[in-house]
């Protein structure tokens, strides 16, 4: 099922291999929406590591309690061919410019952190 122009439902599925949930389809949803303009406008695929978590696979990963994985509200992204580091950098820039929705961002050495919570936590 195709979410966006380039993300398909199946990209969020738990690594577990668990499906999100019913309940959970919007959040998924909005979340696509926002990295589709992400892929926009930087004209390369994005990989969906991680995007929605059921509690035992958030805590065999070392995830926070209240994840917003666990509502499929976040995602751990990586373009093959640039380091997470510049990828940080775009985002930052297009939630500062207002063109993505504001949320968490996060860096680590092989991918970055995005969610949509609806304000800045860095």
């Amino acid at each position: 099922m195709n979410l966006t122009d380039n993300f398909e439902l199946s990209e969020f599925n738990c690594p577990d291999g668990t499906r999100v949930p019913y309940e959970y389809l919007i959040n998924c949803y909005k979340l696509a929406v926002e990295l589709q303009k992400v892929r926009d406008f930087i004209g390369l695929p994005i990989i969906v590591s991680s995007g929605y978590r059921t509690p035992q696979h958030n805590k065999k990963v070392g995830g926070v309690e209240h994840s917003l994985h666990l509502k499929a509200l976040a995602s751990d992204i990586k373009v093959k061919s640039v380091p997470p580091s510049n990828l940080f950098k775009v985002i930052d820039n297009l939630i500062d410019k207002k063109l993505v929705q504001d949320g968490g961002l996060f860096l680590y050495p092989s991918h970055v952190h995005y969610d949509i919570r609806g304000f800045k936590v860095r």
